[in-house]
């Protein structure tokens, strides 16, 4: 069950004009965090991510089940259900002894499938699979909803981020750009 944050950060995410899956990802990030701190595991980086987005289903995100074909029929009718739950279109049926069993199993999955290096491969393997062209559209669609204060603070973040080599390389270019003027 998620916790009382999470479901404001999402609702705020809403309130904002955001999309279901930035809504979504608070989910999957309060799950990564379980994760590392012990509280259960999950066998892969992908299982993480579908638990996180299955309460956010729950929840009441706006996400809708992925289409047929595209994951394992079980996990699309699971992912159904949750939608369902969640827009209040069906009552959710309380299963303890499932879900009794569902939490020991996760007990004693991996650890590793939330360490950042998981999640990095996990990353690059989704981008991969996207064209270039999707991926520079939604850069384009995130610059554009990120807002003029918001780029402005990413920019700062990034020269921050940067350290010591960074100031150096602009330093640099200045001093290149100075003697180009003379």
């Amino acid at each position: 069950m998620p916790d009382k944050k999470t479901i404001e950060k999402a609702r705020q995410d809403k309130r904002e004009g955001k999309s279901p899956s930035t809504q979504a990802s608070e989910f999957v990030r309060e799950e990564i965090d379980e994760i590392r701190r012990g509280k259960h595991g999950a066998r892969s980086t992908k299982q993480a991510i579908a638990i996180g987005l299955s309460e956010a289903r729950r929840a009441g995100v706006d996400l809708p089940p992925p289409k047929k074909g595209k994951v394992k029929e079980s996990t699309r009718k699971s992912a159904e259900y949750a939608y369902e739950v969640g827009q209040g279109e069906r009552k959710p049926k309380r299963r303890p002894k499932v879900s009794k069993a569902v939490s020991e199993v996760l007990q004693d999955e991996p650890k590793s499938s939330a360490s950042h290096e998981a999640l990095s491969r996990q990353t690059k393997r989704a981008a991969s699979r996207r064209t270039a062209g999707e991926r520079s559209a939604a850069a384009k669609k995130a610059a554009e909803t990120k807002g003029a204060a918001g780029r402005s603070a990413a920019a700062r973040k990034a020269v921050e981020t940067k350290g010591a080599q960074g100031r150096k390389q602009a330093a640099k270019k200045a001093a290149r750009t100075r003697a180009s003027r003379s």
